[in-house]
């Protein structure tokens, strides 16, 4: 079964394409485009707007590859940190390098790397020097005293001008990073202000999917980006310049409406009054996105929205516990869901699971005395539920229960026979020193890919494994570390209640 569609890609692409190309020519044919959001593997957008493609961006660079030039920027202080991307679990350097991979895999290359607001720090530099040695070109923008604010600091030989140039051959500059507040747009305007003291009229734009200007400011696609930016505070709102100009409604966000009158002051400033160079009136103005143009069913996009509000809470929430996210985050996108209506049950695989999470207590299937439950939808809409036991985790059932549902492979069918499952267990009890034998959904999928060798109905339900990719899963303890590895790697849709799997503190 196929789930509903509420996004065109091909539309939204060619009208992406056409803004672009329409922006470019409205400069010396030089245009800086600092790319907001996720380049690839945007999943929140394919969340909210079913039909979207994580890579849609990947396919718009590929058809202006003969036009473009990729920058990335890093914040040195990210890189010092050790800041982690939570989608996928590892460091912004880590993700830098990621990214570039990627990249090359779409038959795409980076032009360079920015190290931003770079003072020497020690982890900066050592990543600088592993970039450069692997063929990789780094280039070092600086902190800069008074920025933003001060226009004269910033706006000349000891501002902009000390950041070192990026020599680009190509109409367009993309300029991206790994994460928020990398320094993306000073990348670009310090390259603006270089082009123009080396006499090319560059000019500067900006591709940013969320919030979508032309929805209104409570569409839940709109709240659903406010929910995934309450982390950092950001909010949605009309856009007051805008509406004063051109007396129509358009929607953005705090950051870009808050500095764009110092960003006009800085822009005008670098261009120095030049008479044929257009003049942004607005931060929507500024903006090249056609992403609601792109919208084929509004309601169904509406009601993915609503789904991704309650994803959210529950990976707040769970952050909280473990005492990564504050309690005003989680207190945020509550009230969020308040506003639209939205309640927790309304994502259907989470009654589900707590009641899995019951009947295993009942049952006293528990893995030193805690019962967990958990629940996948598959794309037909059928439930399937897995429990904890002392042989397995919650999520290693589930996955189990779900692939012999796809292959229609009977239940008294054991996918896992108790030998595999004691040796993995003697393993890891006897040689690894465990906690606990029980089988967590990474340990699972390793055993399972060894029956599949000499087991061809194991090997049939391997192959399901792919058809649970996009799929709602709700468990009603926080994954243990093989867990939450293993569900990432099948490219589920998680969420968790706040509860510890374990009575330990170190749980491995």
């Amino acid at each position: 079964m196929v789930k509903n569609m509420g996004f065109d890609n091909e539309k939204y692409l060619k009208e992406q394409t056409a803004a672009i190309i329409n922006r470019v020519k409205k400069f010396d044919n030089k245009l800086y485009l600092e790319f907001g959001g996720k380049l690839c593997f945007d999943y929140h957008a394919s969340r909210v707007l079913p039909g979207y493609d994580p890579n849609v961006k990947i396919r718009l660079l590929q058809s202006l590859k003969d036009k473009i030039d990729i920058v990335l920027a890093i914040y040195a202080s990210d890189i010092e940190r050790g800041r982690v991307r939570g989608d996928f679990g590892i460091t912004y350097d880590a993700a830098t390098l990621k990214l570039i991979d990627d990249l090359r895999k779409w038959g795409l290359d980076i032009l360079a790397v920015v190290i931003t607001r770079f003072a020497n720090q020690s982890s900066a530099v050592i990543f600088k020097n592993k970039l450069e040695r692997r063929g990789v070109k780094v280039y070092l923008h600086y902190p800069i005293e008074g920025y933003p604010a001060d226009i004269d600091a910033i706006v000349n030989e000891k501002g902009f001008g000390k950041n070192d140039f990026i020599e680009t051959k190509k109409p367009i500059c993309v300029v991206t990073a790994p994460g928020p507040n990398s320094g993306k747009l000073a990348v670009c305007l310090s390259q603006l202000y270089q082009e123009h003291k080396r006499g090319t009229n560059a000019g500067y734009a900006k591709f940013e999917t969320f919030p979508i200007w032309n929805l209104p400011l409570k569409h839940p696609v709109n709240v659903a980006y406010e929910a995934a930016t309450a982390d950092i505070l950001d909010f949605n709102l009309v856009d007051p310049f805008h509406l004063e100009k051109y007396k129509e409604t358009a929607i953005n966000y705090n950051r870009d409406v808050d500095s764009f009158p110092i960003l006009k002051l800085i822009l005008s400033k670098i261009l120095d009054k030049q008479a044929d160079m257009p003049v942004y009136n607005s931060p929507t103005d500024m903006g090249v996105n056609r992403a609601g143009f792109g919208i084929v069913d509004d309601g169904i996009v509406q009601e993915a929205a609503k789904q991704e509000l309650i994803r959210r809470y529950f990976r707040y929430n769970s952050e909280y516990v473990l005492g990564v996210e504050k309690k005003e985050t989680v207190d945020r996108v509550s009230l969020l869901m308040e506003e639209l209506g939205v309640k927790l049950v309304d994502r259907t695989v989470v009654g589900v699971a707590r009641k899995a999470a019951e009947e295993a207590e009942g049952q006293g299937k528990g893995n030193a005395g805690i019962f967990c439950g958990a629940a996948i939808q598959l794309n037909d809409g059928r439930i399937i539920t897995g429990k904890n036991s002392k042989l397995m985790h919650a999520a290693s059932s589930l996955i189990l229960n779900a692939v012999k549902v796809l292959a229609n492979i009977p239940d008294e069918i054991l996918l896992l026979s108790p030998h595999v499952i004691s040796q993995i267990s003697k393993l890891k009890e006897a040689i690894l020193d465990a906690e606990t034998e029980s089988l967590d959904l990474e340990e699972a999928l390793i055993g399972l890919s060894i029956s599949a060798t000499t087991n061809h109905t194991v090997e049939l339900a391997m192959k399901k494994l792919v058809e649970l990719r996009g799929c709602e899963v709700h468990m009603t303890h926080i994954p243990t570390p093989g867990d939450e590895v293993g569900l990432k790697r099948l490219g589920v849709n998680l969420t968790t209640d706040g509860k510890f799997s374990s009575h330990n503190l170190f749980v491995t």
